[in-house]
């Protein structure tokens, strides 16, 4: 079974996050690992997008009752009805996570996934949670996470 990486950060970014966040999807695409997000906007549809156009598989757990509410470049849609305890799936769901940004939703993705004892790597997001590694760019964020799941 292919790597699956979360890709986590706001539903609301600028041009620059949003950037970086497609480079990280089409990268782990690259590499042949599922992306997993949130669904909807922000850093969440432009890594969906980055991957999509790299010919990647896109899974987006969004938290309303509707599939509908995903972006355009998710594949499979969960619908879990759940609001923010959807990160709680997704944490679940993901071997390792990449996080963009983000916000206090993002921080809370980041603590599930360090509960679960699962790499994080942070671009330009919260470091202050122990065992999250820094990256430098989309690149290096990838290499840190696929070294940390051992995927070669």
């Amino acid at each position: 079974m292919p790597p699956v990486v979360a890709v986590i950060g706001a539903g609301e970014c600028d041009e620059s996050v949003r950037g970086l966040a497609h480079e990280v999807g089409r990268r782990l695409a690259e590499r042949g690992c599922i992306v997993v997000t949130g669904g909807l906007g922000g850093v969440m549809e432009a890594a969906s997008r980055g991957a999509k156009e790299a010919g990647g598989l896109v899974i987006g757990i969004v938290p309303g009752a509707s599939r509908g509410d995903a972006n355009r470049w998710v594949d499979v849609a969960v619908a879990t009805g759940m609001g923010d305890a959807r990160n709680a799936i997704i944490a679940n769901t993901a071997d390792a996570f990449i996080a963009v940004s983000g916000s206090l939703g993002t921080l809370s993705e980041i603590a599930f996934a360090r509960k679960r004892g699962k790499p994080v790597a942070s671009l330009e997001s919260f470091e202050l949670v122990s065992g999250v590694m820094p990256a430098n760019d989309p690149a290096h964020a990838v290499e840190i996470v696929l070294a940390a799941i051992e995927v070669a």
